[in-house]
């Protein structure tokens, strides 16, 4: 079983910055893809970023040119640097990370955008 611990969330305004991070307990050499979605009140679950082990990223149309999804296999984190932040990131952030044959996820980390 593998934990994730997320960090790094909170209150900011808007134009401001924050960076998420996520921490495996094991290794993540082995997973295929690592990522966050987010939960907003009323609003379905989306994908904001992932990052594959060969460091191929993808991301929601709303965060490109804003956010930057990175990974760090030696620290087993991967982070998410949210720039330019407005309310409509208000959400729960949550991480997860895919292996061959597994998918696990964090609790979620909440971010909220004041404007």
């Amino acid at each position: 079983q593998v934990r994730l611990v997320e960090s790094g969330g909170g209150l900011v305004q808007a134009g401001g910055s924050l960076r998420l991070s996520c921490t495996a307990s094991e290794t993540i050499l082995s997973a295929n893809v690592m990522g966050w979605y987010r939960q907003a009140p009323g609003k379905q679950r989306e994908l904001v970023a992932q990052i594959s082990s060969g460091g191929n990223t993808n991301y929601a149309d709303s965060v490109k040119g804003r956010f930057t999804i990175s990974r760090d296999n030696a620290k087993n984190t991967v982070y998410l640097q949210m720039n330019s932040l407005n309310a409509e990131d208000t959400a729960v952030y949550i991480c997860y990370i895919k292996f061959p044959f597994t998918t696990y996820w964090g609790q979620g980390t909440q971010v909220t955008v004041s404007s």
